[in-house]
Parts: structure tokens; C-alpha cells; sequence
């Protein structure tokens, strides 16, 4: 049976969003993050997820909206399978442009989701108009026009949230377990390591730290190599270089996770990304 799947991918030079339209069936991609913002519309199908301990069906004509960070997945429950598209938004970017149109932005926040899957027909078009701009590398100013409306529609999608450090919500052992992988993240690190830094045995660990992100701490670790790999990917450092720097064994132990999370391997990724010859 043919592979009818596919992705195409874009980043648009100037801000620095990645646009993204693509069509899978049955499995899409294992649970995985993104360090940016997902505002995204699905095109065709059924579009099946799981995010923040909720499962979501999104249709055609509704836009999923995560934050980074937000661990998700992707199944096409139907037969015929799910088309979207989506955009990838830097968060600085997104903070420095938002600040300018919320009234009252306070300093020590961060912006915040409402919800996870919106039913808005303005923002459904807005988000459809600049996927095309942007993707269709429209002249600049028509980038830069369908982006605004986007960002005005996008205001009352979303909200400032204080930031709290350490987050009460979240037990302390599992903050500190995150903490210690996101400082020692290039290195072979082992569960007594984070058990250690923890101040817990490793079984407590485990259990405390799939409580609260989700994912048991080896896969969180991958994750965040791979989030890093797509960053030093799009500047076009070669995959083997990637691969040595962020500590995983070689470059196809990196491509095979980078394939499960993203569909696509760590080279074509720099291609599509980068602008920068093989």
C-alpha cells in the first residue's frame, strides 16, 4: 500500500514563522512539542490529538492553538486521513508584536492559550490568509498585512499569564528533575543522576515526573534534544554536527527520533529551513 502521506514545508524569512500544510493517515506522529506557538486549521478530516490530558477532534474549519511546550500527538481516525496547515511563531517574536496591540501588557508575564481548539470563523480566515501569504511568499507588505490581521484576531484568543517561579502547580521533585535535564541536556545522563539532583529515589522520580510533564524523563530528554535540533537545523548546521552537540549516539539515532516526532528527517528539515545548499 502507497505512503499517501506528505509534508510541505516553508519558513518565511523575515519573521522567522514556519508554515507548514500537511495530509496524514492513520498514525502521524508520536507525542512530541514545539518551542513555539502553534496556530494551526485543519483543511480536511478529522484531525485527532491528544493535549494536555485531553483528546480533541478538530474539523475543517476549526484552529488548534498550543502553546510551546504543549506535549502532543496526531491520528487521523477516519479512513481518508487529515490535512492542515499550520503556523510555527517564534514566541519573542509573537510577545514583542502582541504588546503593541493588547491595551495592558503586564512585564512579568508570558502570553497564554485560552483554549486549545477555537471555533471563530475571523480567526479561521485570518489564520487561512496568512498561512497563504506567508507560504505563497507574497510580496512583503502582504506577508506583513495578513500577519497583523492574524495577530488582531488572535487577541481575543489569548491572555497574560503571571510567571511564577517555581510553579506551585507542579511538584517540586519533578521541577527539579526538569531543571537538571534542561541544564545538562548534551550529556549522557542517567536516572540515579537526575534521582540524585532530585532528592529522590529513581522510582519516586519517574512516577512524580510523568505526574506532571507527561512523559517519563528519558523521553522528555529527547524531546528537548530535538526541539534544539530543529533551532540549530534552520540556522543549516549539518545533522552530524547537530546530532554530536546535543548528545545523542550519531546521526541516524537523531534522524530516527526526529522522524517519529516530525515526519521528516533532520536534512530535509535543514533544507526546507535554512535556504542553504546541501
Amino acid at each position: 500500500m502507497p505512503d499517501r502521506n506528505w509534508i510541505d514545508l516553508k519558513q518565511d524569512p523575515v519573521s522567522g514563522i514556519e508554515t507548514m500544510r500537511a495530509h496524514f493517515e492513520g498514525h502521524a506522529y508520536d507525542p512530541h512539542w514545539h518551542d513555539s506557538y502553534l496556530v494551526g486549521l485543519t483543511e480536511q478530516g478529522v484531525q485527532q490529538f491528544n493535549c494536555r490530558r485531553q483528546q480533541y477532534n478538530s474539523t475543517p474549519g476549526k484552529v488548534f492553538l498550543l502553546e510551546p511546550g504543549d506535549i502532543h500527538d496526531g491520528h487521523a481516525p477516519e479512513v481518508e486521513g487529515f490535512t492542515y496547515r499550520t503556523l510555527y511563531i517564534d514566541p519573542h517574536w509573537l510577545d514583542r508584536e502582541l504588546r503593541a496591540q493588547f491595551d495592558e501588557a503586564p512585564d512579568n508575564a508570558q502570553l497564554s492559550v485560552a483554549a486549545t481548539l477555537a471555533d471563530d470563523r475571523r480567526l479561521t480566515i485570518a489564520t487561512a490568509n496568512a498561512f497563504e501569504a506567508l507560504h505563497s511568499d507574497e510580496l512583503l507588505i502582504v506577508r506583513q498585512t495578513a500577519l497583523d490581521d492574524l495577530l488582531s484576531t488572535l487577541t481575543r484568543h489569548l491572555r497574560w499569564r503571571t510567571l511564577i517561579s517555581p510553579d506551585p502547580r507542579l511538584p517540586l521533585v519533578a521541577q527539579r528533575a526538569r531543571d537538571y535535564l534542561h541544564s545538562h541536556m548534551h550529556q549522557d545522563i542517567g536516572l540515579d543522576d537526575l534521582a540524585h539532583a532530585a532528592g529522590v529515589d529513581r522510582f519516586r522520580l519517574t512516577r512524580a515526573f510523568k505526574a506532571a510533564f507527561g512523559l517519563a524523563p528519558h523521553a522528555y530528554l529527547i524531546q528537548l534534544r530535538l526541539s534544539r535540533a530543529r533551532r540549530l537545523l534552520a540556522r543549516g548546521e549539518l545533522p552530524v554536527s547537530v546530532a554530536a552537540a546535543l548528545g545523542f549516539a550519531d546521526q541516524s539515532h537523531m534522524g530516527r527520533w526526529f522522524q517519529r516526532a516530525y515526519r521528516m528527517t533532520p536534512a530535509d528539515y535543514r533544507r526546507r529551513c535554512s535556504n542553504l545548499p546541501d
